[in-house]
């Protein structure tokens, strides 16, 4: 089999006695996107400054390329990061061109949807032209791997779903691509999933097959307030979807017991990733 354009293994990064990474395992190969998920402060961020050689590992092993991190493995990847990366005040076309000769690429064409604000100072143009014009840059130098540090958050659903058919197509021409997001649905876009919780990883695979180990019950009833503090109190797992109580890896019995008298219907359901992942966390600290 082909190299990994990624291999971690067992990294862990500490800030003085706080632990941000805690013993986490990653591989990206050409052509699979790779969604690292969690929530904020999960450690995903710092897992990528490691692997993008910013931060050094405090322990284990770690290879971009089949080597250590370095200038030059970077300079084969594409690289979005949370901020951005953008100068706002230069123009959408000087961006380009700055990217161009950092990376002695050619020329970067103006992507078309961006073509009215050319000569626009970035700063003065949407959130979501902004991550158009960040991809574009992080494309015009034809890498082979993609690194994506919540390129969708704050945008419009239609311009997130532009940005996913970006990273498909990159996909398609054997890109490899490791992904941060928040995004539960954002999740079905990815090969494969590593699920990150207090800088551990608590879960990999594909959605399937994370989802697969958790059960949930659908609790219906006109007092849902009622039902979710009772189980609550009860020390179930509870989840609300709207005013619909989800009860997590418990079973009928438990939860009709938690309810007491209340009148309800209950129900065994598909859980959801987020189910899984809030399961996962539980059971992890």
């Amino acid at each position: 089999m082909a190299e990994p354009l990624i291999h971690a293994q067992d990294v862990t990064r500490r800030f003085g006695d706080f632990t941000a990474v805690d013993g986490v395992s990653i591989s990206v190969a050409a052509g699979e996107i790779v969604g690292l998920l969690g929530a904020n402060g999960a450690g995903k961020t710092t897992l990528i400054r490691m692997i993008l050689g910013l931060l050094p590992p405090s322990d284990g092993a770690l290879a971009l390329f089949g080597a250590p991190p370095s200038r030059e493995g970077r300079a084969r990847l594409g690289y979005v990061p949370q901020g951005l990366g953008l100068w706002d005040d230069l123009t959408v076309a000087e961006n380009l061109a700055f990217v161009d000769q950092a990376f002695g690429s050619r020329a970067t064409a103006v992507p078309d949807a961006l073509a009215g604000s050319r000569d626009g100072l970035v700063g003065g143009i949407g959130l979501g032209r902004q991550r158009q014009l960040a991809f574009a840059a992080a494309l015009g130098h034809g890498p082979e791997l993609l690194v994506l540090d919540e390129p969708t958050s704050g945008v419009d659903p239609l311009s997130r779903a532009r940005l996913w058919d970006t990273v498909h197509e990159s996909a398609e021409q054997g890109v490899g691509v490791l992904v941060t997001t928040h995004y539960m649905q954002e999740a079905e876009q990815c090969d494969r999933l590593v699920l990150m919780s207090q800088g551990r990883a608590v879960g990999e695979g594909q959605l399937a097959d994370i989802v697969a180990g958790t059960t949930a019950l659908a609790v219906r009833t006109e007092r849902w307030q009622d039902a979710f503090e009772a189980l609550d109190r009860a020390g179930v797992l509870v989840m609300l979807s709207g005013t619909h109580v989800r009860a997590v890896d418990a079973d009928e019995v438990r939860v009709r017991a938690a309810l007491g008298g209340l009148a309800a219907e209950v129900e065994p359901v598909g859980a959801t990733l987020e189910e899984a992942m809030v399961a996962r966390e539980r059971s992890a600290g």
